[in-house]
């Protein structure tokens, strides 16, 4: 298929590298040039169309012109969807791929059908492991768009991932914003755990002790996966200092919305609250804990980490 993509960070990037070698016809737009020159650097085989503004990104696509945006939440997107929308017409197709609230979305999808213009919010998982593993795809809005963009889904989610319609307006990013909420949850348990098994009066290789929970135990998964590459790199975490980084927009709006409808969220909130306490409790910043939480972020997500 042919699609237009807004934005090469760390996400963008990967999912272009990943569609054009699966030889979907990209057009891209980046703010920066150096963005442009690593994805040529990385794609030297192969072709793909750069568009020097926004409006020539869309004259550039046949109709129905399907564009993806992936930029971070907020005014940025805001300001960029009110640009594109501009030059689109009825039947056209455009997506937030970022981490919108949904609430957001809602909004867009109204006014946006309003008008004619198909729209779909659509939230992406995985980091950066998911361009080699395949990303997880959750899509709210127009259930025309996602049967329409079916052969772009089934690239980006190649070869372990996949995707899934739940339904209209901002469906797609509550089901994210609730999914990164759990991630929380699960890596501060990670760290506590270990932090634990760190300070026992044992001399745990605490790498085989990750290997030994990652066959076929309850806590196996990705994130135990994460964890033994994370103890391979440092098996004591003493390069690192526990400083995680403030929480992002879904936790928060996660534990709101549980609030709101007065459901139990303890275990989630407790982790953001320790999250945003790491930028300057140093007490936490020298936990084992903090230290597994902010490597496990960096291991999958490619988030900085502060040297100890």
């Amino acid at each position: 298929m042919q699609v237009g993509l807004i934005g090469l960070g760390k996400m963008g990037s990967r999912m272009a590298t990943k569609l054009i070698k699966e030889k979907h016809e990209l057009v891209v737009w980046n703010r920066t040039q150096t963005a442009y020159d690593l994805l040529k650097s990385d794609l030297s085989d192969y072709k793909f169309d750069i568009a020097v503004s926004l409006e020539e990104l869309v004259k550039k696509l046949q109709n129905p012109r399907v564009i993806w945006i992936m930029l971070p939440a907020g005014e940025t997107t805001q300001n960029i969807l009110d640009e594109v929308s501009g030059y689109l017409k009825e039947g056209d197709i455009i997506i937030d791929g970022g981490n919108s609230n949904y609430k957001d979305t809602q909004e867009r999808f109204k006014k946006l059908t309003g008008k004619g213009i198909l729209f779909l919010g659509i939230g992406v998982s995985g980091g950066i492991i998911a361009a080699k593993e395949g990303y997880p795809i959750m899509v709210g809005g127009s259930k025309k768009a996602y049967e329409h963009i079916i052969p772009i889904l089934d690239s980006l989610s190649k070869p372990s991932g996949g995707h899934e319609y739940f339904g209209e307006g901002g469906a797609g990013h509550f089901i994210k914003m609730v999914h990164n909420a759990i991630e929380y949850g699960i890596m501060q348990s990670i760290g506590e755990g270990f932090g634990l098994l760190d300070n026992s009066e044992y001399s745990f290789d605490l790498q085989k002790v990750a290997k030994l929970y990652q066959k076929g135990t309850l806590v196996s998964g990705f994130m135990m996966e994460r964890t033994i590459e994370v103890l391979e790199k440092d098996p004591k975490l003493s390069k690192i200092a526990g400083v995680i980084g403030k929480a992002s927009g879904e936790t928060i709006w996660a534990v709101e919305e549980a609030k709101k409808k007065n459901l139990p969220i303890e275990i989630i909130q407790r982790s953001l609250e320790i999250r945003n306490e790491s930028e300057t409790d140093p007490k936490i910043q020298k936990s084992f804990a903090a230290k597994m939480v902010a490597a496990l972020r960096n291991a999958f997500g490619g988030h900085s980490v502060s040297q100890a």
